[in-house]
């Protein structure tokens, strides 16, 4: 809208701010890779622990999936990949506030 008692202002706005929700990187089960082999690539993708990394490889294999991180979507879309790359079962997905 703008100022009537100025016509050569610029016209007011309202923006709003969309808070971007974060991405989840997601691995889900597959009966290929070995529980040891999935640890290990955990490790090296995120630098996990042994016990987080073991915490995440028991989610996966007793409950079928496990969310690794949250954050970015272009971080998210990198971790992904190199989850794809090390032939695991991984997907992005929008995090809805479950």
């Amino acid at each position: 809208m703008a100022d009537p008692t100025n016509p050569l202002a610029a016209p007011v706005t309202q923006t709003e701010t969309e808070v971007e929700l974060p991405w989840l990187v997601i691995v889900r089960n597959d009966p290929v890779n070995l529980m040891e082999y999935v640890v290990m690539v955990f490790r090296r993708v995120f630098g996990y622990d042994l016990e987080k990394a073991r915490k995440h490889m028991l989610e996966v294999h007793e409950l079928g999936r496990s969310v690794l991180w949250s954050g970015e979507r272009e971080q998210a879309e990198s971790y992904v990949y190199q989850l794809q790359e090390w032939q695991l079962s991984a997907c992005l997905q929008r995090d809805e506030g479950e």
